[in-house]
This record gives structure tokens, C-alpha cells and sequence, in this order.
């Protein structure tokens, strides 16, 4: 096997190599059927997530707000429930709070020429406290629907529901970005962002649309996580950013030039979540646990850095 080869596929021989490992340490229980419909509920949100991340990435920034977000929508929707609003105001105003905080971290970037770690830490930042406000800091459970619920639960053919969630999500982002115009000027930007305004794309446009869609992905992932739940708390969805960006430089691995793509991210949502699913089972404390998701981000960079290199 070439280095060319290894650094190519590695990431994902060392999926499988992880898959059996786990599988022959516990036996009877990572690899059973039920292990593996949880293990795809666990993944669900964090996969919606890491494609959000996988769309700013792609033009070259980074948003740190995603987590917030998913935290701040879930709230909303909540609110509305204990208020007595029903769904069909609820939803479409949680996932309007995070397109609208998408489009201030794109106008900040994009507008403004704020670096975009600034820019998303300090929307982020903001929207966590209005999080914390909404809720007054106390779990929210009144008044939801079990018609919402059934959004984050059960099964289709013995699929999972939120499987069948982020299948979805993951699959629309890559055509998007495979099969679209706005796909291609988001490649280009990221590619390149002086050739794309050279070239007459309209950047600001794209870029400020592109943190918008991520913060309505985030919005969703956060209102599934809370249908699984069926409880909200104000920081419920900040656990989910060090993961999700762990999954998308994991799947930079994949490509020979280090770019994202959604393949690659669900590749690496697929190790962090069999690596956490495994941990667990074996009884590894969590405190492990969050020290190895930062072990495999600089795996990935350094895996990425060097499969750039001409072996």
C-alpha cells in the first residue's frame, strides 16, 4: 500500500479497524441490533451539526456559533409550547431564530471583515444568553406536543426516525453543493475568494446565505434533539460543536486536496459517534472520552497536512 493510498482511505480502514475492535472487546453488545439503532440516534443530531459546520468550512470560515444556536431554537420552541402556541407557529419561529442568527454571522464576515472565529464566538455568545434569558436558566417540558415528539422518536421500518433526519439533511447538502450553481460559487469562494470576486461571483451574497443555512441546520438539529429528549435546557446543544468539527476535519482525510465535502463529514460523525458509543459501553470515563475527541481533531489535521505533501 502506497503513502498516497494510506493517507486517501486510512481514515476510513481505520473506521472498520475501530468497528472491530469494539465489536470483539464487548461482544454481543456493540455489534447488536440495538446498539446500533441507539448508536444511529446518538449520531442524528451531531451529523445535521457537523454538515452546518461542513457548509462554512467549505467557503473557507468557521462558525462557533453552531451549538448555541441548536441550544437557542430548542428554547424558542418551548417557550411557545409552555405559552400555549402550537406547533406550526413554534417550529417555524425556532428555525427562523437561527437562520437570522446565521445571516448576522455571515453580514459580520462577509459585511464587516470580521474574522469569522470573532464574529461566531461573539453571536454565539449573545445568543447563549438570550438562551439562558427565554428559559430563565430552568429545564423546559410544558405543554409539548406528542405530535413534536414523535419528530425525534420511533422508527420507519426499523429505521430510526432522526436517522432518517440527517440521511436527509446530508443528502440535500450534497447535492446542493455537487449538482447546484450556488453549490459551485460556494466551492469557488472557498477555493479561492479573490478569484471568485475577480471573477464576478457575488461573494458577500453567498457567504451570508451560507452562514444563514447552517444556522437553520443547526436550528433543526437542536428542535430534534429536543423531540428526542422531550426537554429542553439552555445549554443543551453546546456539547455539540467540538464533536461536530472533530467529524469534519476527520473527513478532510478523505480528500486529496484537504477540502470538506458532506461524504467525508458523515464518515467522521460515523468514527465520533462509534468511538463515544464504544467508550461508553466499555465504561471509559467521560472526561477520557471528550480528551480523545480532541486527540482525533489533531489526528485529522496532522493526517490532512501531510496527505497534502507529495510522499
Amino acid at each position: 500500500m502506497t503513502l498516497t493510498t494510506l493517507y486517501r482511505y486510512g481514515t476510513l480502514i481505520a473506521f472498520f479497524l475501530l468497528c472491530l475492535g469494539f465489536a470483539l472487546a464487548s461482544p454481543g453488545v456493540f455489534a447488536s441490533q440495538a446498539n446500533v439503532v441507539n448508536l444511529l440516534q446518538q449520531v442524528a443530531t451531531l451529523a445535521i451539526v457537523a454538515t452546518a459546520a461542513t457548509m462554512v468550512m467549505t467557503i473557507g470560515e468557521f462558525d462557533l456559533s453552531v451549538g448555541f444556536v441548536a441550544s437557542l431554537s430548542a428554547v424558542i420552541c418551548f417557550v411557545l409550547f409552555a405559552g400555549g402556541y402550537d406547533m406550526t407557529l413554534a417550529i417555524p419561529l425556532a428555525l427562523l431564530g437561527g437562520m437570522v442568527s446565521g445571516t448576522l454571522n455571515g453580514v459580520m464576515v462577509s459585511r464587516f471583515g470580521v474574522p469569522s472565529f470573532v464574529a461566531t464566538l461573539a453571536v454565539g455568545t449573545i445568543v447563549s444568553g438570550l438562551a439562558f434569558g427565554l428559559s430563565g436558566g430552568a429545564s423546559l417540558f410544558q405543554n409539548v406536543p406528542d405530535a413534536f415528539k414523535a419528530l425525534g422518536r420511533g422508527a420507519i421500518l426499523g429505521v430510526p426516525v432522526l436517522a432518517l433526519w440527517f440521511i436527509a439533511v446530508m443528502a440535500g447538502t450534497a447535492l446542493v453543493l455537487a449538482r447546484t450553481e450556488f453549490g459551485r460559487r460556494v466551492q469557488a469562494i472557498g477555493g479561492n475568494v479573490v478569484a471568485a470576486r475577480l471573477a464576478g461571483l457575488p461573494v458577500m451574497r453567498d457567504v451570508i446565505v451560507t452562514f444563514a443555512i447552517a444556522g437553520g441546520l443547526s436550528a433543526l438539529a437542536g428542535l430534534l434533539l429536543a423531540a428526542r429528549l422531550g426537554s429542553v435546557q439552555h445549554t443543551m446543544g453546546e456539547p455539540l460543536l467540538l464533536p461536530a468539527y472533530a467529524a469534519v476535519f476527520i473527513g478532510t482525510t478523505m480528500s486529496p486536496t484537504g477540502a470538506p465535502s458532506v461524504g467525508g463529514t458523515l464518515l467522521g460523525v460515523l468514527i465520533t459517534g462509534v468511538l463515544v458509543n464504544g467508550m461508553t459501553i466499555m465504561g471509559v470515563e467521560p472526561f477520557v472520552q471528550r480528551m480523545m475527541t480532541g486527540v482525533i481533531i489533531l489526528v485529522a489535521v496532522l493526517l490532512r497536512h501531510f496527505g497534502r505533501r507529495d510522499p
